[in-house]
């Protein structure tokens, strides 16, 4: 069946009210193509239904903002896709949560997005994934000493750095997050420990509350990229300025650094489990959790626990640092390999978080190649958001 007629034939079936609903009035102007309210509020949805981290909103609106300047540029270009291609990149993107296009479709349906907005999504990133690789691939040239450079980077005999940090991660739902952005505030200017300690047991939603906040000593390699320069420059006693995460607020108390000659490799990909349980915020969800810790030991173990389930309750990555949301990547600092973490939350449902390994640059099993492949990956995407940056500029973008 052609994905067009497949997608008239759900959207038909859609409820009545929902189509009704659609509110086609213009939001937003890109050189004088339109992005209306609907397809904002369908792609807040999707990004919802896909657990994307941060201000949905903010997101969704520069998301579409960079779709009409890609689809200016494409126009301009003659690029575009034919529908037999499409099909088939909308049944592999549904194939990666183990569904069918129409379960997938189905689950989008009963969650208020349309189709056309699944269809515009995918066709838009494999669109502009080909006009960058067309576009800069000659551009980009790896050599042997770009993969010995990348890998001697990744921490072979280098010197590492560990720290010994006290943590406060304060609840922040919407309806809380001013008044627990304001405690934060508060706790970020003092420089006493015991201080800090204190605001812990108080205000902490972590376990380490009942110990002041204090952790033992890691490597800063295990914490996400985007804060690692932020905790490097506090003097000891100091505490970070409150860190955003999804529905929180992070604190760190810098206690103690110190080198030392044989430390871990720094990470080029960490593999984590994400299993998704009902309970958030009650004492018979944590129970649950607490259970389940004891039932598994490695991450393969949770299929079990999955088992009979929805195929999306247990996730299952292999992400780089930098793009691991903020709230799992500061969790899965503390885990060493089985470990596990219950205390992030995702609407109802409790975050059940194992490691299951980090990756380090030798950790490609000598395959070269798959180090020339990531470097070519990034410095693609370096190329795209060049170009997307100076698209920005250009624009005419009102709204």
């Amino acid at each position: 069946m052609r994905l067009a007629t497949f997608l008239l034939t759900i959207l038909l079936a859609l409820p009545a009210a929902f189509a009704s609903a659609q509110n086609f009035a213009p939001a937003i102007t890109v050189d004088n193509k339109v992005i209306t309210v609907f397809e904002l509020e369908q792609r807040r949805k999707l990004l919802e239904l896909f657990r994307t981290p941060g201000d949905l909103d903010k997101v969704a609106r520069e998301q579409l903002i960079d779709d009409r300047l890609k689809q200016i540029l494409f126009d301009r270009n003659g690029v575009s896709i034919p529908p037999e291609a499409l099909a088939t990149e909308v049944e592999a993107f549904a194939g990666r949560a183990n569904l069918t296009t129409e379960q997938f479709v189905t689950i989008l349906g009963q969650n208020g997005v349309a189709p056309e907005t699944l269809e515009e999504f995918v066709r838009m990133g494999v669109i502009w994934r080909d006009y960058v690789r067309a576009r800069f691939g000659n551009s980009v040239t790896i050599t042997q000493a770009d993969i010995d450079r990348e890998l001697g980077q990744s921490g072979q005999g280098a010197d590492g750095i560990e720290v010994l940090l006290s943590e406060i991660i304060i609840p922040a739902p919407p309806p809380r997050a001013a008044r627990a952005n304001a405690i934060a505030s508060d706790i970020a200017q003092t420089r006493s420990e015991a201080a800090f300690s204190s605001a812990a047991r108080q205000y902490s939603a972590l376990p380490s509350r009942n110990n002041g906040g204090r952790l033992g000593w890691l490597p800063i390699s295990n914490y996400p990229p985007q804060i690692q320069g932020l905790i490097l420059g506090l003097s000891k006693g100091e505490v970070t300025a409150p860190i955003g995460i999804t529905n929180g607020v992070a604190l760190f108390q810098m206690r103690g650094i110190r080198e030392v000659a044989s430390a871990p490799k720094a990470p080029t990909s960490i593999e984590y489990a994400a299993f998704y349980m009902p309970g958030a915020g009650t004492e018979a969800g944590r129970n649950a959790a607490a259970r389940l810790a004891l039932d598994v030991d490695v991450c393969d173990d949770l299929y079990g626990a999955a088992q009979g389930q929805p195929a999306d309750v247990l996730e299952r990555n292999a992400s780089a640092p930098s793009e691991i949301p903020q709230d799992i990547a500061l969790e899965l600092a503390r885990l060493d390999r089985g470990e596990v973490s219950y205390n992030v939350t995702r609407g109802d449902n409790i975050v059940f978080l194992m490691l299951c390994e980090r990756v380090t640059g030798d950790g490609f099993g000598g395959d070269r190649d798959a180090v020339a492949s990531r470097l070519r990956s990034s410095r693609l995407a370096g190329f795209a958001e060049a170009l997307l940056e100076e698209m920005r500029t250009a624009a005419d973008i009102n709204g």
